[in-house]
């Protein structure tokens, strides 16, 4: 589960890092996997989820993560959004890594 402090900063444009336990076979490993995050859905309800985008190898990747999940060992905030006035990035799936950076107000 995740913790209420971090649940709170977890917004629009907020770099984060998710680790989570991934099962192959009989054996489980911890992945990790860092984004932007670019909306964030219900609230606090039992369905709640937050999206993070990233680019591996110049292909956009997007994963989906229930807040509810057991599978979430840890959450890190590596950088809060500095001038986002939207609740949901979509348009970051079309501009540029560099653009995007400079949209969020990222610095590097």
């Amino acid at each position: 589960m995740i913790n209420e402090e971090i649940l709170k900063q977890i917004k629009p444009g907020a770099t984060i890092r998710v680790s989570e336990k991934i099962k192959e076979g009989d054996k489980e490993r911890i992945g990790t996997f860092k984004g932007v995050v670019i909306a964030r859905k219900h609230g606090k309800e039992t369905g709640a989820t937050f999206t993070v985008r990233s680019e591996m190898a110049s292909i956009g990747v997007e994963k989906i993560y229930p807040i509810n999940m057991p599978a979430i060992t840890k959450v890190e905030i590596l950088n809060s959004p500095k001038k986002i006035h939207r609740s949901k990035l979509y348009f970051l799936r079309k501009v540029s890594k560099k653009t995007s950076r400079q949209k969020i107000g990222v610095a590097v």
